[in-house]
């Protein structure tokens, strides 16, 4: 599994330097896939880029480049991996390649796509790449429906979902995915990122469930009840915007500014997620590194903490009767 991560407070910034173009001598010698992630690692390290939108590694980000460049299933890229490439590949590659260390831009955007959970979505620089750990929460044990171990919702009762900042729709389209009875609300600031999610949901064929609302958090499902809330708000705070890498200046600000302590966004989800809430509801949300700020702040909560594989302390569930 890769690592999904948003950048964080002390993301620093790569030091510059130097790095050669391929010659033609060069490209030629670069016949299979596997030489051209190969190549694409040895040049990555060079480069000293820095890998926060899917990847967390050069030869992730490789595979993945040269993979889906290639259309290769992503599941079965060892089985072409000896295969040759043709001389247009190898040109369109090589290309890309050179166009992630020239511009630093995320391999995401070069390519259109990335991968949530395991399901395809397309992406451009309106939205930040998705790389949430909800995704992994909303397919995995925590919404099982079993009475084997800790559950926070059965699947078959969540009737409604509101997912805020929902960004490419990423979110709203894995939780229609996983709650099948569901109706799914997903909210965004942002018209231009609702342009994306509205691609997204239409490409996954979810346009009868998801339902995109153009506004500020709750301001478009005012009176409005849900059996889950889910979120992973802006929450960068003014240190680590101030450095951020230079794949991340890509991204769209208003999509990762949390304000000075990075948790002006979720205070506001907090105080208000109780009047849309259902009874037996709950809200989960990301926080990045926020979690000594909002225990601070809100003392009495009982905030439940869930870890992921890959990350610990970054995710919070909060049920209605807390937050009410």
């Amino acid at each position: 599994m890769v690592k999904r991560s948003r950048p964080r407070p002390n993301a620093g910034r790569p030091s510059p330097r130097r790095v050669s173009k391929t010659s033609a001598t060069d490209a030629v010698e670069l016949v299979t896939v596997l030489d051209l992630v190969r190549y694409a690692v040895t040049r990555f390290n060079a480069a000293k880029l820095v890998f926060a939108h899917g990847t967390t590694d050069p030869v992730a980000e490789a595979a993945f480049l040269v993979g889906e460049a290639l259309h290769l299933p992503p599941d079965r890229f060892e089985l072409f991996a000896p295969a040759k490439v043709t001389a247009a590949e190898r040109e369109c590659l090589i290309g890309l390649i050179e166009a992630r260390i020239r511009t630093r831009k995320p391999a995401a955007y070069l390519l259109g796509r990335i991968y949530a959970a395991g399901v395809p979505f397309y992406v451009d620089e309106r939205v930040i790449v998705p790389r949430s750990y909800l995704g992994e929460i909303i397919a995995g044990d925590a919404f099982s429906g079993t009475d084997d171990g800790f559950t926070l919702a059965d699947p078959d009762a969540v009737a409604r979902v509101l997912d805020l900042c929902t960004g490419s729709g990423a979110l709203a389209v894995l939780a229609a995915m996983r709650f099948s009875g569901a109706a799914v609300d997903a909210v965004d600031i942002s018209a231009d990122a609702l342009a994306v999610a509205a691609r997204n949901v239409g490409e996954h064929g979810l346009d009868d469930r998801i339902r995109l609302l153009h506004g500020d958090l709750f301001a478009p499902v005012d009176g409005e009840r849900y059996d889950l809330i889910i979120t992973n708000p802006p929450y960068v705070d003014e240190a680590g915007m101030a450095a951020l890498p230079p794949e991340c200046r890509y991204e769209p600000p208003l999509a990762l500014d949390g304000g000075a302590d990075g948790i002006a966004i979720i205070a506001r989800i907090i105080e208000e997620a109780g009047r849309y809430l259902s009874e037996t509801g709950g809200l989960l949300c990301e926080v990045g590194r926020g979690r000594p700020v909002l225990e601070a702040r809100y003392p009495d909560l009982a905030f439940l903490w869930l870890d992921t594989e890959e990350s610990t302390g970054e995710v919070f569930w909060l049920g209605a009767c807390e937050l009410r």
